[in-house]
């Protein structure tokens, strides 16, 4: 396997990525304002009803992942990606600089989730927001800056593809419950936001771990596949766990896990 760094000239004038300091600027306060002043700001206060900015919200983010989706596809994915060792095109073809603008609109979409915990801050649902939670809006906005700047395409991205489809799915839920009891009656396929969740992280680790079984492919840089594949196992065994005691055992979920991620769009 070849492993070299190589700084891709085509993100360069794309917003936040002159540097990662910015976006470690944004995700600090991020934490910050989640885990501290938000709290404590809305102590004594009442909840905000934000029902209506929920909706719009919801339905945008439903909207930008079926985009996201289509250009992932038609940027290689339904376009010539082998889903085995797919390496990163740096051409400037115009399907290469489609996936390349691709890569950058996800990572800023993680920024725009994570109105996910703000909205959850400012609706003082506290037990939703966790270590796991946070954890996990935080890590993925930043780890994908490296993604975009080094590495814009290949068998990296298959998680990406993933996740937006899963989106689509999630947040049509979230959007529906937004819309209020008039609408329960079409969630009956929420019993199956678990499996779908098991189905996507079970798709990561195995797509993601073949690269260790290739004896020749040229992926520019393996210590993104060990770093995708290790998030995706870490997240299948939590969801393996939530099933197992919600669905095997009949019991309760543990409440981290229902507070933390199946409830928490953690995805």
């Amino acid at each position: 396997m070849i492993f070299f760094f190589f700084l891709d000239p085509r993100v360069e004038g794309f917003l936040l990525m002159s540097s990662p300091v910015p976006q470690t600027v944004i995700v600090g306060a991020y934490i910050y304002f989640v885990t501290s002043l938000g709290p404590k700001f809305m102590e004594n206060r009442k909840p905000f009803e934000l029902r209506q900015i929920m909706i719009f919200y919801n339905f945008g983010i439903v909207a930008l992942s079926v985009y996201m989706t289509y250009e992932f596809l038609m940027s290689g994915w339904a376009t010539g990606y082998s889903f085995r060792c797919d390496i990163v095109d740096y051409s400037r073809s115009p399907t290469a600089l489609r996936m390349v603008r691709t890569c950058w609109l996800y990572y800023f979409s993680k920024f725009i989730e994570l109105l996910d915990t703000i909205f959850f801050v400012l609706r003082k649902k506290d037990a939703q927001i966790t270590f796991l939670h946070v954890l996990h809006h935080s890590i993925m906005p930043w780890t994908w800056w490296f993604g975009v700047k080094f590495a814009a395409g290949g068998l990296g991205t298959f998680h990406a593809l993933l996740n937006c489809i899963v989106h689509v799915i999630m947040y049509t839920y979230y959007g529906l419950c937004a819309l209020g009891p008039a609408y329960y009656k079409y969630l009956w396929w929420k019993k199956h936001m678990t499996s779908i969740q098991l189905v996507q992280f079970l798709m990561v680790t195995i797509h993601i771990g073949q690269i260790y079984f290739m004896d020749d492919c040229p992926y520019q840089y393996p210590v993104f596949m060990f770093v995708i594949w290790l998030y995706g196992c870490l997240f299948l065994i939590l969801f393996l766990h939530f099933w197992y005691h919600a669905y095997t055992r009949g019991q309760r979920p543990p409440k981290i896990m229902e507070n933390g991620i199946s409830k928490s769009k953690d995805h």
